[in-house]
C-alpha cells in the first residue's frame, strides 16, 4: 500500500484529478449558458456532461501512465485499479445514456419538435380530437364531418378536469394515424378520439372511439345513428361519455353546457357548420374573399334560426379577425358587429363564444385592452381549454407591456396547444420584441416545421435573420422560393419603412442593391387602389433612402397632391401619413413630413400600446433623419434601444441598414453602436 500511494504521488494523479475537476466544472457552468441563451435540448447537454465524465477516466489513465517518471511496467494491483474505474466509468456510461438515442436524434435535427424546453409529461385525464373522416359519398359534404370533430373538441374543453388539445394543433393529422405514440407524443396527450361521418340526405352516422395511445388499447367506442334534426345531440353525448370513461370531474354548470343545443333547427345548424369551416379557412390565407364566405353562411344560419347566438357570436368573431388582418371595417359595419355581439349575450350571457367576441371586439376592434383582458379571463372561466381566449390574454399583455405575464400565457397556449404554428410563431414574435434573436428564431423554425403556409411565421423569421442576426444569407433562404405579396396586411401597420418597402423586397435594400428592391415591385399585383398607390410610395422611398430622391421627384410631386386629399378625408390614417412623410422628404419638405410623422405617434401613442405604438415611434425616427433632424432621431434610437423593440430596433440594423446612412457621421449614433438593446 506504501507503494502504491507512493507510485500516485510521483505520478501526481491527484493535481491530475483535482485539476481536471475545476475545468469540467467551468465548462459546465460555460455550456449552461450557451444552452440557455440558444436554446439547446437537454439531452444535448447531458452528452456533453457525458463525454466530460468520460474524458475524466481518460485523464487519470494517461496521468498514470505519462506522470514524472513515464511510463512503466503495470503491476496487478495497478490492473485492478484501472479495472475498477473502467467498471465506475462504464456504470456511468450505462446510466446516462439511458436518453442518449433520443438526445442524438434531437441534436441533429435543427427544428426540435417541443417548444419549450422540457415537454411535462402529459397528464392522464388529456385528450386530442384528431380530425374525423368523410365517409359520405358526396364528398361536398366533407364540412360536415370537420365540424362534428370541432364541436365534439369544443364541448370536451368545457371540462375543467380535462386537458384538451386545440384544434389548431391537431388539424393538421390523419384521422387515423398509423403511428399513434408519436402522434400522442407530439400533441401531449395520453388519449386519442378518433372518429368518422358520414351524411347521406338527412340521415347521419358517428362513430368515434377513443384509444389510450400509451398501450394502443381502445377505452370506449360507439356509434351514432341519427336524423339530421336531433345530431347535435351526439356532440354532448360524446363528451360526457368520454368525461365519464376519463373519470374526468363535471361541474353542474358544465353539466348544463355539454346538455345544451345550440340551436332546434338542423338547416341553421347546418349552415353554421359550413361557415365555422369556412371561417377557419379564411384565418389561415387572411384572404378578404375566405371571411365574405364565412360571412355569408353565418348570416344564412341566423336568417334559418334567429335567436341562434352561437351563430351571431362566431359571425361577429370572424368579422373582427377580417378588420384585424385583411380590411378595416367601417365604423358603421363595426358597430353592426357589436350589435351581433350584445343580442348574442342577451340571447345566453353565458356562452363562452360571446364574450369572447366582445374580447375580440375591445382588443382588435377598440384597443381597449383592459376590457378585452376582462372579457378572455371570463371566457377562460367558461372554457378553461378554450384557446382563443387564453391567447388573446397573452396577446393583451404584450400590448400592455407586461413582458413576463406575456411569455408565460402564450406558453401556457403552446401547452394546450403544442403543433399551433400561429401561436408558436407569437411566443417567437415575443421573443423578437425582447431582442433574444437565437430563441426566436428557433421558435419561428419550429412553426415553420408544422407549415410553411403561416406567412407571419415566414416574415418575422425574415426580421429576426435580417435585424437580428444580420445574417442576410439566411433570410433569402427562407424567402426561396419568393412567398406571396402581402401589401394590404403590412399597409395596415405602416410606421416603419419595413412595411412600406416590404419583407419582399428588404433584404435587396439592407444589401444596398437599391436597382433589384425597385425591380421586385415590377412583379407587385396592382389590382387595387391601395397596391398601385403602395408600390408607387415604395419605390420613392427607396430612391430615397438610397439617396437618389431627385429621380423621384416628378412622380412625388404627381402623389402629394392624391395624398393630401385622401388625408383629408381620413385625418388618422396611419398608412397614409407614413406615404406622405416619405413623399414630402423626396420634395424637401422637411418640417411637413416630420409633422406627418409625428401625427401618427399621437393617433398611435406607445403609451396606449407597447407594441404596435413602437412602429410608429420608428417611423418618427426614421423620417427624421432623412429630413434634417438627426438629433431628434437619435434621441428616439436611444428610447427604444432602452425598451423592448426588438422586431424594429437593433444594434445590428443600425449597423447595416442604409436607412439610417444620413446618421453614420453623428458621433452619438456611432455611440449607440457600441451598445446592446435592453433584453428584459
Amino acid at each position: 500500500m506504501t507503494d502504491l500511494l507512493q507510485r500516485l504521488r510521483e505520478r501526481k494523479l491527484v493535481q491530475w484529478a483535482l485539476a481536471y475537476v475545476a475545468f469540467a466544472f467551468a465548462l459546465i457552468q460555460v455550456l449552461d449558458v450557451v444552452a440557455q441563451r440558444f436554446g439547446w435540448p437537454d439531452q444535448l447537454e447531458k452528452l456533453l456532461i457525458l463525454a466530460l465524465v468520460i474524458g475524466f477516466f481518460v485523464t487519470l489513465v494517461l496521468a498514470w501512465y505519462h506522470g514524472e517518471r513515464g511510463a512503466q511496467r503495470v503491476s496487478g494491483v495497478e490492473l485492478l485499479i484501472l479495472a475498477l474505474l473502467f467498471a465506475i466509468g462504464g456504470g456511468a456510461l450505462w446510466r446516462m445514456s439511458q436518453g442518449a438515442p433520443e438526445a442524438a436524434t434531437s441534436a441533429s435535427n435543427t427544428v426540435p419538435a417541443t417548444t419549450v424546453r422540457e415537454q411535462p409529461a402529459a397528464p392522464e385525464k388529456s385528450i386530442a380530437v384528431l380530425p374525423f373522416d368523410s365517409l359520405s359519398d358526396d364528398k361536398a359534404n366533407a364540412y360536415f364531418a370537420e365540424g362534428m370533430q370541432d364541436e365534439i373538441l369544443t364541448r370536451l374543453a368545457g371540462i375543467a378536469d380535462l386537458k384538451v388539445i386545440s384544434r389548431t394543433s391537431t388539424k393538421r393529422y390523419e384521422s387515423h394515424p398509423e403511428n399513434l405514440k408519436t402522434v400522442a407524443a407530439e400533441l401531449g396527450a395520453v388519449h386519442i378520439l378518433e372518429g368518422s361521418v358520414q351524411k347521406a340526405g338527412d340521415a347521419v352516422r358517428v362513430n368515434v372511439q377513443l384509444i389510450d395511445a400509451r398501450s394502443d388499447t381502445h377505452v370506449w367506442a360507439q356509434t351514432f345513428d341519427r336524423k339530421l334534426e336531433n345530431v347535435f345531440a351526439v356532440e354532448s353525448e360524446v363528451a360526457q361519455q368520454i368525461a365519464d370513461v376519463l373519470k374526468a370531474r363535471v361541474s353542474p354548470r358544465e353539466a348544463r353546457a355539454l346538455a345544451q343545443a345550440p340551436t332546434a333547427n338542423a338547416a341553421a345548424y347546418d349552415r353554421y357548420l359550413r361557415a365555422e369551416v369556412l371561417l377557419y379557412r379564411a384565418q389561415e390565407t387572411a384572404n378578404p374573399p375566405d371571411y365574405a364566405a364565412a360571412d355569408s353562411e353565418f348570416q344564412k344560419a341566423i336568417t334559418l334560426d334567429p335567436n341562434f347566438a352561437l351563430a351571431y357570436a362566431r359571425r361577429a368573431y370572424n368579422q373582427l379577425s377580417l378588420h384585424w388582418t385583411a380590411q378595416r371595417l367601417s365604423p358603421a359595419r363595426m358597430s353592426e358587429v357589436k350589435s351581433w355581439v350584445d343580442h348574442a349575450l342577451a340571447l345566453a350571457p353565458e356562452l363562452p363564444a360571446a364574450h369572447a367576441a366582445l374580447g375580440y371586439y375591445n382588443y382588435w376592434g377598440l384597443r381597449h385592452y383592459a376590457e378585452a383582458m376582462a372579457e378572455f379571463e371570463r371566457t377562460v372561466q367558461l372554457v378553461p381549454n378554450n384557446i382563443d381566449a387564453l391567447a388573446g390574454i397573452g396577446y393583451v399583455h404584450r400590448r400592455l407591456g407586461q413582458w413576463p405575464e406575456a411569455q408565460a400565457s402564450l406558453q401556457r397556449v403552446i401547452t394546450i396547444s403544442p403543433r399551433d404554428e400561429l401561436n408558436i410563431a407569437e411566443f417567437g414574435t415575443t421573443l423578437t420584441i425582447l431582442r433574444r434573436y437565437p430563441e426566436a428564431d428557433t421558435q419561428f423554425l419550429r412553426a415553420r416545421a408544422i407549415s410553411t403556409d403561416n406567412a407571419n411565421s415566414t416574415d418575422f423569421l425574415m426580421r429576426v435573420r435580417l435585424f437580428g442576426l444580420g445574417d442576410v444569407a439566411g433570410a433569402r433562404k427562407i424567402f426561396d422560393p419568393q412567398p406571396p405579396w402581402r401589401i394590404s396586411y403590412y399597409v395596415l401597420l405602416a410606421g416603419d419603412v419595413y412595411h412600406l418597402v416590404n419583407p419582399r423586397v428588404y433584404p435587396d435594400l439592407f444589401e444596398r442593391k437599391f436597382d433589384a428592391a425597385l425591380k421586385q415591385w415590377d412583379s407587385a399585383p396592382k389590382d387595387t387602389d391601395t397596391e398601385r398607390l403602395t408600390g408607387r410610395v415604395a419605390r420613392v422611398a427607396i430612391r430615397v433612402i438610397a439617396n437618389d430622391a431627385q429621380s423621384a421627384k416628378s412622380e412625388c410631386a404627381t402623389l402629394e397632391p392624391l395624398l393630401r386629399e385622401q388625408l383629408r378625408q381620413q385625418p388618422d390614417s396611419l398608412s397614409l401619413l407614413q406615404q406622405m412623410s416619405w413623399v414630402q422628404v423626396c420634395l424637401g419638405r422637411n418640417a411637413q413630413a416630420i409633422a406627418n410623422a409625428r401625427h401618427a405617434t399621437d393617433v398611435f401613442p406607445l403609451a396606449n400600446d407597447k407594441y404596435f405604438g413602437i412602429y410608429q415611434l420608428e417611423g418618427l425616427a426614421e423620417i427624421d433623419a432623412h429630413a434634417g433632424a438627426p438629433d431628434e432621431a437619435i434621441n428616439l434610437l436611444e428610447q427604444m434601444l432602452a425598451m423592448p423593440a426588438g422586431e424594429s430596433v437593433s444594434v445590428e440594423r443600425l449597423k447595416r441598414d442604409p436607412l439610417w446612412d444620413p446618421l453614420r457621421g453623428d458621433s452619438r449614433f456611432q455611440a449607440l453602436l457600441k451598445t446592446t438593446g435592453t433584453s428584459p
